[in-house]
Formats: structure tokens, C-alpha cells, sequence
């Protein structure tokens, strides 16, 4: 049996803060990492610099088993990273430009299989340019992973890649920002995002609402929702999202039914909200997900 390509375009940084501390991260190698523990083998197309921060993620990768052969050297810039800093007590993020994500060289690709990005990577036209040639790709299947950050991004350049792409994920203040406009009233939420899902023609469409869990649809507006939020013991937030994409993309991957693949996703990012960071390097925590996920595509999560 053939197994369909999985490709994972986009950032791979270290958040650096102010006490010394870094902590490997970024979206794309996020869901990368996660995907790798779920037996998926996904290929990482990203860029890093040739550092430290370099040399520590690829050792990273290739001590988790992942596939580093998209992973690009750059001799003149950085690994990307984020400087972390705290002003009135309050943290300040500042996604440090140019870096070597900014410029990931083309790749080739046999087409076919799903491609996760998010829209982070695409303020360079040096990456744009390389996520084009993969998303030209026959038969790829685009899974958008909608990440608004100021500056780097802008509407009518990300409303294009919504329209490219089979399946977006964005949160709900997202959807506000590039829904098309509805009526005000009871259920505006839900009439942007059967808007957005039919005015781009899209085959699905998950919209993350914090606390409050998720809603996700496809083409023929059959849609569930849930939340997992009694279910969280909240340590740290971050990745939550992430461990939350990689299990939907999972569910894609797998043909479980959308209400199996939405419990599913919001089970493991509650449970992500409980470590210390984005990632895990231990594959006995994903055991007991792999273990009650064995029938998910009979619709038993």
C-alpha cells in the first residue's frame, strides 16, 4: 500500500527569553512533532541557519525519528527566532525578520497527499515562492492553518491563500477579521463561518473558540461541535492550538467522521494545556491516545 505524502511547510524557531531560557516551537513543527508520535511520518519543509539554535532542532528531530530531509541550511541567516520580552510585567513577542525560514528554497514533490502551512510563512516571498511549487503539486491537498500576527500579515494576500486551500483552520477573532460581513445578531459566529466556507469554496472549515472548544464544517455544511475545557488541567496554553491541528489533520488523514476528529483533536489539546510547552519528548504520553483512537474511523473515539 502507497502511503500518501504528508508535507509540513513553514517556521521552526527557538522563543528566546529574557532569563536565558529558549524552547523550540513554532506552528508548522508543532504539528509536525505530534504528527511524527501518531506514526504519520510527516516530511518537515523548513530552513534553519547554520547556529546553534540549527544544530540543537535538527538534533531534535533526528532523536524523535523525523524526517530532516527537507530541512534546509542557510549560511547567512539565523534560525528564526522570537524575542521574548516582559514590559509592565505583560510578555512582548517580536518574530525576528529575516530568517532562515524566510527563505526556503523550492523542493520537489510527487504531488498527491495533504500539505499543512500556516500563514506566518508566507511573509517572504522567497518561501511563498516555494510553498507555490508545492501547491501545484497534483492532487495535494492544502490544509491552512490561519495564524494572524502583526505585521506580517495581509488581508487580501491571506483571503487568496484561504481560496487555494481545501481545509483552514483559524480562530474566532480570525474569522471575524476575514469572514465576509453577515447580519449582527443571534449566530453570527456560525453565518461567517458558512460564508467563508462557501464563498472559498472550501471542503472544510475549523474555527477554535478558546475555552469554549470548536466548530468545524465541510463543503455540505454537516458540522460538529464540542468543547474539552472540563477536561483541561491548564498549566501552559501554548501549543494547545497546534496539538489540536495535528490530530484534526490526523483525522483527514484517516477518514474518521468530523464529530469523532473534532473530540479527538479537543481531547489531546486539553491534555497538551497540561504540560509545560508545546511538545513532549516522551512517546509514552501519546500511548493512551493511540490506544482509544484504534477505531476512531468506525466513528468510536
Amino acid at each position: 500500500m502507497t502511503v500518501e505524502p504528508l508535507l509540513v511547510f513553514g517556521e521552526v524557531l527557538f522563543d528566546h527569553f529574557p532569563d536565558g531560557r529558549s524552547v523550540l516551537g513554532g506552528a508548522p513543527f508543532n504539528v509536525a512533532w505530534h504528527l511524527q508520535a501518531f506514526g504519520e511520518a510527516p516530511r518537515l519543509i523548513s530552513r534553519i541557519g547554520d547556529d546553534a539554535d540549527g544544530q540543537a532542532l535538527r538534533q531534535a528531530m533526528n532523536r524523535w525519528g523525523m524526517d530532516a530531509t527537507g530541512l534546509q541550511t542557510d549560511t547567512r541567516l539565523p534560525t528564526g527566532r522570537v524575542e521574548v520580552s516582559l514590559v509592565d510585567g505583560e510578555p512582548h513577542y517580536e518574530i525576528v525578520h529575516p530568517v532562515a525560514w524566510d527563505a526556503i528554497e523550492p523542493v520537489a514533490s510527487r504531488g498527491g497527499g495533504w500539505l499543512y502551512h500556516g500563514s506566518l510563512a508566507l511573509r517572504d516571498a522567497r518561501s511563498r515562492a516555494a510553498l507555490d511549487a508545492l501547491a501545484a503539486a497534483p492532487g495535494v491537498r492544502i490544509f491552512l492553518d490561519v495564524n494572524l500576527r502583526e505585521p506580517w500579515w495581509d488581508r487580501d494576500a491571506l483571503l487568496e491563500r484561504i481560496h487555494a486551500a481545501h481545509w483552514v483552520k483559524l480562530n474566532e477573532d480570525e474569522l471575524g477579521r476575514l469572514a465576509p460581513e453577515v447580519p449582527d445578531g443571534e449566530g453570527v459566529m456560525d453565518a461567517r463561518a458558512r460564508a467563508l466556507l462557501h464563498e472559498a469554496d472550501l471542503d472544510g472549515l475549523v474555527v477554535t473558540l478558546g475555552a469554549a472548544g470548536a466548530l468545524v464544517l465541510d463543503r455540505d455544511e454537516n458540522g460538529a461541535a464540542g468543547s474539552a475545557a472540563e477536561r483541561a488541567t491548564v498549566v501552559d496554553t501554548v501549543g494547545a492550538g497546534d496539538a489540536f491541528t495535528s490530530v484534526m489533520i490526523l483525522g483527514l488523514r484517516r477518514g474518521w467522521p468530523l464529530d469523532t476528529a473534532l473530540e479527538c483533536a479537543l481531547v489531546f489539546g486539553a491534555a497538551v494545556c497540561g504540560l509545560r510547552g508545546a511538545t513532549v519528548a516522551d512517546p509514552d504520553f501519546y500511548q493512551p491516545f493511540l490506544h482509544d483512537w484504534r477505531h476512531a474511523g468506525n466513528g468510536a473515539a
